[in-house]
């Protein structure tokens, strides 16, 4: 195996077990590969900052100059980030000054909230026409046996369906701890629907008992947008909980560049994934909601939207000087990454002997 295989190989193959052998880089996999990390669009969030926003230390424009600062091509920010100064409770006047800024910038914006049920999506509708977004990413949080839970979903995914067409947007639901990618991808091929699709988050599956490469192969037709983060596998009962690290540190336990590798190259000829996320979560807990016994038609409990207690130890100061640092962090690696997976594509093509035709 020459050097660059070798490397390429090692770097798709980190805490990667039990997966299939990284796929050979012959110079057509290599063109390929530099053609998607042309195209990748990568996004900032507003996660990492969170305890930030919700001390009013930073208000959503701010987060579309973290954006511009680190030359990203967007913004996925969630309806109710920054409290009392959240898109949610801004005036027709001020969103469309955030929008204008977000043009200004050369930013595109995505929306996400955390229901389907039909009050949440009506006003997350109406913002997104007010801010001229077509990208919404949603998720249940319903409780009761996974098959009235599914029930629930398809009909509220009806509704998202009609509320696409009438409005000229896309839906992505997100796997959010609590059900399987194939419960997901079930119902998003029951309704089949082209203007709704999901939301593959890199760690939201080990609560649901899922290896992380197994769901991402299930749910891969359907995947539209991606949320990267570390995170640590907390084995509870006979589940798994997670707890958010920063990604790639030594307690990340994902394979993490073999699952960006694999969604980079989704789509036979243009790039299915429309944004990668940085949704960086350090310091985020999550239980286990689903069991290796469990029974046929489990009972899902009700789950609050997602929230970063202060860690033992820190203050809301510390917390939001820390989240700077991480949110840098993560752009850094990320940008790390694709820049290895550029560097051994280009050193594939160069050493291919030229040929005509």
């Amino acid at each position: 195996m020459n050097p660059i295989q070798a490397r390429f190989s090692a770097l798709l193959s980190h805490k990667a077990d039990g997966a299939s052998p990284p796929p050979l880089l012959t110079p057509s996999l290599a063109r390929k590969l530099l053609e998607r990390l042309e195209q990748l669009r990568l996004f900032a969030h507003g996660y990492p900052l969170l305890s930030n926003l919700t001390q009013g230390l930073l208000q959503p424009a701010d987060l579309l100059d973290f954006a511009y600062r680190h030359e990203l091509q967007g913004l996925s920010l969630h309806l109710l980030d920054g409290e009392d100064n959240s898109l949610a409770r801004m005036s027709s006047e001020q969103l469309l000054g955030f929008s204008a800024k977000a043009e200004q910038l050369g930013l595109d914006l995505h929306l996400e909230i955390s229901s389907t049920r039909k009050e949440d999506v009506d006003q997350v509708v109406a913002i997104a026409r007010t801010l001229g977004v077509r990208n919404i990413r949603v998720y249940s949080r319903y409780e009761g046996h996974l098959s009235r839970v599914m029930d629930l979903i398809e009909t509220d995914l009806h509704y998202l369906a009609q509320q696409a067409e009438l409005h000229d947007l896309f839906f992505d639901f997100e796997q959010h701890e609590e059900l399987k990618s194939g419960d997901i991808a079930q119902l998003l091929e029951r309704l089949d629907h082209p203007r709704l699709h999901a939301l593959f988050d890199f760690g939201n599956m080990i609560n649901a008992c899922e290896q992380p490469l197994s769901a991402l192969q299930t749910l891969a037709p359907h995947i539209r947008q991606v949320h990267l983060k570390g995170v640590r596998i907390v084995p509870e009962q006979n589940g798994f909980g997670h707890q958010g690290v920063l990604q790639g540190s030594a307690d990340d336990d994902l394979p993490g560049p073999r699952m960006l590798y694999e969604l980079l190259m989704l789509g036979e000829q243009a790039p299915q994934v429309i944004a990668f996320i940085l949704e960086q979560e350090n310091h985020y807990i999550a239980p286990a909601f689903r069991q290796s016994d469990e029974a046929q038609d489990p009972f899902i409990p009700y789950r609050e939207m997602s929230e970063t207690a202060l860690p033992a130890g820190y203050t809301a100061q510390r917390m939001a000087a820390d989240e700077w640092r991480w949110a840098n962090n993560q752009v850094r690696f990320v940008r790390g990454l694709l820049g290895e997976l550029k560097v051994l594509s280009e050193l594939t093509l160069a050493d291919t002997p030229f040929t005509c035709a």
